[in-house]
């Protein structure tokens, strides 16, 4: 379908951010004019007098806020028709002249870290800067990773160069993959990525393997290029962590988002713990579909058939809007904005980037968010994830100044993931089907799966490559993949068979170019689980405390707004209430079958 057939109220609006690509133009060339050739260095060893230190922090937001609004347009028009060249150009454009003005800023952070701390805290404590107080608190705990202004400069105008490696991946990933066709319903297609998923949750047994074959061999075929570009990657991280001064690469990462360490150990420690129950749900597995062999290409084909919902898109927003009734009117409210100011891009359309997102900028009057809906179980769930990021966003947006609005990557998957435990547990309870029921339950038991055991199977891999390159050993295939496939065995059990092929999963995952990111989606669901525990039994004081969650944006360390929505991750309890929810479900499933 071209976007045209597509009804306005099923598209986004963007002219809420720009009324027009014309105006877009405009301001650009109007940002550029102002701030791409500043004298920036008026500013520059002057940063101890309270005054130039205020109107340097405000010039930064002010170009930061322009620039900002400039990249969400040409990043959502871009991403209706990614065929459009003028869209990527002006996508392209906008980012380069963000990345030229923040080289010139760069000696921001390195010249507030060479203050005095008794300098350093006048300021903190000094009303005037009262947006700024927590940024000002991170650059005084973190004085010693930071380099001179020169170095920092740098270091800034070397990140297109360092980053590279996620670029090369994915063109080696999408253009030179080179996957070939397979069988699928009596006919050869042609494979894609989004089609390997499809088939492992619905082709046939025949099928399945053969996809799975097929895939791993395309990556088995440039495993070289792959270990050479993921060993570069890690390569990178250990020479940031070596010049900053850090003890490892994961502590790099984690004080880069000001979390505690222990987060991560907590993680790993919990999964280790649960793995029994792990491995009793993938026994069980095998035992309902009554498979004599299991394979590690079985794990996505569901345990129950024909239950699925096969919604309407309004009448899918609409079941998701009940399902969210515990968080109160005020929250449903906004959801019914959503929909009605057209916060949505709905449907499929030729060139439209796949996938779904939601994301916004401070200067918008509202966040944005992408799907590509059909009628499956999945899309609905997709509904309430996406729109719980948008509400998060327009809540921390709503309530804080623009130096505090963004809300880190840690706490980003919290909100979205509350609404669809929220709304599985909804249908559960609202079903009196048994099958639908043993579905719901299966999704749950598969969403925690792939999202809590299997993202922190990711971590620890990356957590142990990462080790193994900073005590000086060269990251090779064979030790990358008997690492992985070690881990693989761990954390699947004598459930399955381990397919030789499936060492070679790390080599597909581009989340590993961006180091020490995947954990947060299993602290994500962890946190989720205990929120909803706490809202559907304590009511209305939970939601309070939740929403104050939600509108705290990044004002201090993310630990700390979590535990706002009573979940402190530095403790064992949120992990431990996770891993019991996995086992009751799985008692639970195993009732009904009973």
């Amino acid at each position: 379908m071209e976007r045209k057939e597509i009804a306005e109220n099923l598209k986004w609006k963007t002219e809420d951010v720009f009324a027009s690509d014309e105006a877009w133009e405009t301001e650009f060339k109007a940002v550029e004019t102002e701030y791409g050739s500043y004298d920036y260095s008026r500013f520059d060893n002057k940063l101890s007098d309270k005054q130039t230190l205020l109107e340097c922090l405000t010039l930064s937001d002010t170009v930061g806020r322009r620039l900002e609004k400039l990249y969400i347009y040409a990043h959502l028009r871009h991403d209706e028709d990614v065929r459009v060249s003028a869209r990527t150009s002006a996508l392209a454009r906008v980012t380069a002249l963000y990345s030229k003005v923040f080289a010139e800023l760069s000696f921001i952070e390195p010249q507030l870290t060479a203050l005095p701390d008794e300098t350093l805290n006048t300021f903190i404590a000094d009303p005037d800067f009262k947006d700024y107080d927590y940024r000002l608190d991170k650059v005084a705990r973190s004085k010693s990773h930071v380099l001179s202004a020169a170095e920092e400069k740098l270091l800034t105008l070397g990140s297109d160069i360092m980053g590279g490696f996620q670029d090369v991946f994915m063109m080696l990933d999408n253009a030179n993959l080179n996957l070939p066709k397979a069988s699928y319903k009596g006919e050869e297609v042609q494979m894609s990525h989004g089609m390997y998923g499809v088939i492992l949750h619905t082709g046939t047994a025949e099928e399945r393997k053969e996809w799975f074959e097929k895939y791993y061999d395309a990556y088995i075929r440039l495993i070289d290029a792959i270990t050479q570009t993921y060993y570069g990657n890690v390569k990178k991280n250990v020479f940031y962590k070596t010049v900053r001064g850090y003890e490892s690469c994961m502590a790099m990462a984690m004080d880069g988002e000001d979390v505690d360490p222990k987060v991560y150990d907590n993680l790993i420690e919990a999964t280790h713990g649960a793995l029994p129950a792990m491995h009793e749900y993938i026994s069980l597995r095998k035992k309902v579909l009554n498979m004599s062999e299991q394979h590690i290409y079985d794990l996505y084909v569901p345990l129950v058939e024909n239950a699925e919902m096969a919604l309407p898109f309004e009448e899918a927003y609409e079941t998701v809007i009940k399902g969210l009734a515990p968080l109160g009117k005020d929250y449903q409210d906004l959801l019914r904005k959503g929909r009605s100011e057209r916060w949505i891009d709905v449907c499929e359309n030729e060139g439209k980037r796949n996938g779904a997102y939601s994301t916004g900028c401070y200067d918008a009057p509202h966040p944005f968010v992408l799907l590509n809906y059909q009628k499956t179980m999945n899309d609905v769930f997709t509904i309430a994830h996406e729109m719980g990021h948008a509400l998060h966003t327009y809540k921390s947006t709503e309530t804080q100044p623009y130096s505090k609005a963004n809300y880190t990557i840690f706490l980003a998957e919290i909100a979205s993931t509350v609404n669809e435990v929220l709304l599985l547990k909804y249908l559960y309870k609202e079903s009196k089907d048994k099958d639908m029921k043993k579905y719901l339950l299966n999704y749950y038991m598969d969403t925690i799966r792939a999202t809590l055991f299997r993202q922190t199977q990711f971590a620890e891999f990356e957590q142990l490559a990462h080790g193994k390159a900073e005590a000086g050993e060269a990251l090779t295939k064979e030790s990358l993949c008997e690492l992985y496939y070690d881990l693989n065995k761990q954390y699947y059990g004598d459930g399955i068979v381990h397919d030789e092929r499936i060492r070679y999963e790390w080599a597909r995952i581009p989340h590993f170019y961006n180091a020490f990111y995947v954990y947060k989606y299993a602290t994500g669901i962890i946190s989720a689980i205990s929120i909803v525990k706490r809202i559907l039994t304590e009511g209305e004081s939970a939601v309070k405390d939740y929403f104050e969650f939600l509108s705290a944006g990044g004002s201090k360390d993310p630990v700390s707004i979590l535990k706002k929505a009573g979940v402190d991750l530095t403790t064992k309890a949120p992990f431990e209430a996770a891993m019991s929810e996995f086992k009751a479900t799985l008692d639970e499933f195993k009732s009904l079958l009973d």
